[in-house]
């Protein structure tokens, strides 16, 4: 059997000719819910300052920018993690919060992620982006919709979607990840969360093949000319 890893790399996303715009935000008619946990930020300066998501909740006074080598004793979400989010790290969230390195992805290679060694370090799992760089694309999250989606899974989806609601595009994240935010959002631990993965990617296989069959044969140019 496959990797995950080469797994995701073989899901194909169907996107949408939707455009979104960064600076765009949409107002929400209920009362808004302040975390009581700090959500901060790791910003090494490599995205576009008008593009950038976590330059957007900074202005926004939604999440903390933190020094390059200053400590945070909460749940990171880093490449560098060992484990996956899930469920089971809701109490390191509500009570040590949430951060996020902001850098990008074309380099990641040269960001000096290791330094900051994370008591708690974490990975997503499989989810797919809808922010307009990378929409459609499985894994390449932007800062907001990584914070996101480890506030969906521990548990905190009402204040998951307020963050996602400062960008227009915001809706399209849980859009595109509902069925499999509800899954892992109901798991026990990182281990379920990782099986329940596993397993999604292989259905989404499956049903691409099948779609694939399922699609009429017809002739090429070359083909109907020879007749």
């Amino acid at each position: 059997m496959a990797s995950v890893e080469e797994s995701i790399e073989n899901v194909t996303i169907t996107s949408s000719s939707n455009e979104y715009s960064s600076d765009s935000s949409t107002e929400s008619s209920d009362e808004e819910e302040i975390p009581n946990f700090p959500i901060a930020m790791w910003d090494f300066n490599q995205c576009d300052p008008k593009k950038c998501s976590g330059r957007k909740l900074s202005r926004l006074k939604l999440i903390k920018t933190l020094k390059v080598k200053q400590k945070f004793p909460g749940l990171v979400l880093t490449p560098t993690g060992t484990k996956c989010v899930s469920p089971n790290d809701c109490d390191i969230v509500s009570s040590k919060g949430i951060a996020v390195v902001d850098c990008s992805w074309a380099r990641i290679d040269e960001t000096p992620i290791a330094a900051l060694k994370p008591q708690h370090g974490r990975l997503l799992p499989f989810l797919v982006a809808a922010n307009p760089i990378n929409y459609g694309r499985p894994c390449q999250l932007s800062c907001v919709e990584a914070i996101a989606a480890t506030l969906y899974i521990t548990g905190y989806k009402k204040l998951a979607r307020q963050y996602l609601d400062k960008f227009s595009w915001g809706h399209s994240f849980i859009e595109l990840n509902k069925n499999i935010l509800e899954i892992y959002s109901n798991c026990s631990d990182s281990q379920s969360v990782i099986a329940e993965q596993t397993k999604y990617i292989e259905n989404e296989q499956k049903e691409q093949e099948l779609a694939k069959k399922a699609k009429p044969d017809f002739p090429t140019s070359s083909e109907s000319e020879s007749d």
